[in-house]
């Protein structure tokens, strides 16, 4: 295909043989290069990834923001869209980035947020009412790169850099199963709480009374769970034990460190 987008892609991965061909498929066509950032996958991730026509480059893991980092200065091009390996571009959102580098409206602004919405493995795309938050994902680098944080992977713009909205949005196939979705949230808490002590960063112990009923609370009704029925329930009560666990291990740490004095 010609008139490829002066755009460069880049996912990070590490095993997702059976997710990284979404991403991929959803922007090789239209991108001028797709790179994908392997920290060691001993599944067919790579082969998968080459096959589809994505470059390979291959970072031991150091966090998140630190893979992106790596992403970014990988790539070609100064304007840079970052997809994960459970997401894709949408048709809708595709078009909508193809006409304004067509007209160069893209370049009305330094960055681009784009509404990543939760879809699931029992659907086809997400509900309307699905949980969803925007993030800079198409942007220019030398106004704005990725965080180097470990656990927040973040693009930070420089100061006086304009950012925009996108319409058109990501789906995010962030749970394979639930099994799946209970270990990512017990080795992100733990991460979570590595990254509050390196700041310096105290939980009130009130918060192991209060971060479950407080946390179901805003899954059930903030982000609309509900109205997935039954399973909305199962991810409301994963969602307050996946928060009120941060804080669990938080308290835990404390009581190691003391006892180490």
């Amino acid at each position: 295909m010609t008139n490829r987008l002066p755009l460069s892609a880049f996912i990070i991965a590490r095993n997702e043989a059976d997710r990284i061909s979404r991403p991929i498929q959803s922007v090789i066509d239209w991108v001028d290069e797709v790179i994908v950032i392997d920290s060691g996958s001993t599944d067919d991730t790579i082969a998968v990834a080459e096959k589809l026509g994505a470059r390979i480059v291959h970072k031991d893991w150091q966090g998140y923001g630190p893979q992106k980092r790596c992403g970014e200065d990988q790539c070609r091009n100064d304007w840079l869209l970052n997809l994960d390996a459970d997401e894709e571009v949408t048709e809708d959102l595709a078009t909508e980035i193809r006409a304004k580098f067509s007209d160069n409206s893209y370049r009305d602004a330094d960055g681009w947020r784009i509404m990543i919405r939760d879809m699931y493995a029992h659907e086809t795309e997400p509900a309307p009412w699905a949980y969803g938050y925007n993030q800079i994902r198409l942007y220019d680098r030398r106004k704005g790169r990725f965080s180097d944080s470990s656990v927040h992977d973040t693009v930070r713009p420089v100061d006086g850099a304009t950012i925009a909205n996108l319409s058109g949005i990501m789906a995010h196939r962030s749970i394979r199963s639930l099994d799946f979705q209970v270990d990512k949230y017990n080795r992100y808490s733990g991460m979570q709480v590595e990254d509050m002590r390196t700041r310096g960063r105290k939980l009130p112990r009130s918060r192991l009374l209060t971060e479950f009923p407080v946390s179901f609370f805003k899954a059930y009704f903030v982000r609309k769970y509900r109205k997935y029925g039954w399973w909305g329930f199962i991810l409301s009560m994963n969602y307050a034990h996946a928060r009120f666990l941060r804080v669990a291990k938080a308290y835990e740490a404390e009581l190691l460190a003391g006892k180490q004095r």
